[in-house]
């Protein structure tokens, strides 16, 4: 298997991790099963024990119109989505403009901002076991039940790029912080915001050594100052720690923590944070 080394503290969005080798898969031929898929590491936390590291080989970077139906390889940068889309006048995908991320990881974690989400418009996707309509799929609230790499998706291709959207989306991530992160840290509770909770138990703005829950936007974990893999994970598991006293609410984890001594016994293509010291 064809490999390349990245350096994580420059490669993930909250810029964190030693240089690691990651395999490459070209097809699906290749043995994945132990390895986590990775994407564009925008809701990666990546330790000093990482399990087996994989990413989807260039080749899956491409977009393509076939049969009235919007193409995407699981390669392909939210923001080539966004471009494309606007060149070519394609609606519902405008809320990418400000979701960063690829494909593959976008569906995998059904990616979205509000009601805006990738799998509102999807129609399938093609993965390492073979094709799957959207209704074979269990999804719901920035989760799927994806346990293979996924290759591409289909869309529905509609007409009418809007540009209001865009500016619309912009405002509403205007709160978010500026400084290195892996976006919203938390999943929201249902009927209630982690940022809320995590601001009630007097973490907004807590800071150990370089991290921090931010002053702008609690739920989001930010890099302030060279901030480290262990600092990261304390002050994951003090938010849940300290919500689940005062609200006896379990905060499920919306980063991926890739480290073998906290990821627990489930498969590496599945979240591994929720199963954080829950012991």
């Amino acid at each position: 298997m064809k490999k390349q080394n990245i350096n994580f503290s420059k490669f993930s969005s909250i810029k964190i991790g030693d240089t690691l080798e990651v395999s490459l898969l070209q097809n699906c031929n290749t043995k994945y099963e132990n390895y986590y898929l990775l994407g564009a590491c925008n809701n990666i936390l990546i330790g000093t024990q990482p399990p087996p590291l994989l990413k989807l080989d260039k080749k899956y970077d491409y977009i393509k119109i076939k049969d009235n139906t919007l193409i995407i390889g699981a390669a392909t940068p939210s923001g080539k989505i966004v471009s494309f889309c606007k060149k070519h006048n394609i609606a519902n995908f405008e809320f990418l403009s400000h979701l960063p991320g690829t494909l593959g990881g976008l569906v995998f974690m059904n990616a979205g901002l509000k009601e805006y989400e990738i799998f509102n418009h999807l129609i399938s996707i093609l993965t390492c076991e073979g094709s799957l309509q959207k209704r074979e799929i269990n999804y719901g609230y920035r989760f799927t039940n994806i346990k293979t790499p996924i290759l591409e998706a289909s869309f529905n291709l509609v007409y009418g790029f809007d540009k209001e959207k865009v500016t619309m989306f912009k405002v509403m991530r205007s709160n978010q912080p500026s400084n290195p992160s892996a976006g919203s840290c938390f999943k929201n509770p249902k009927g209630d915001y982690a940022g809320r909770l995590i601001e009630a138990v007097g973490l907004k703005g807590f800071r150990v050594g370089g991290m921090e829950f931010s002053k702008k936007h609690a739920n989001f974990l930010v890099n302030v100052q060279n901030g480290t893999f262990d600092e990261a994970v304390f002050l994951i598991q003090e938010a849940q720690k300290r919500v689940y006293k005062e609200f006896g609410i379990w905060l499920e984890c919306e980063i991926a923590v890739l480290d073998k001594r906290y990821m627990g016994e489930n498969s590496p293509l599945l979240n591994p944070c929720k199963k954080i010291l829950k012991n």
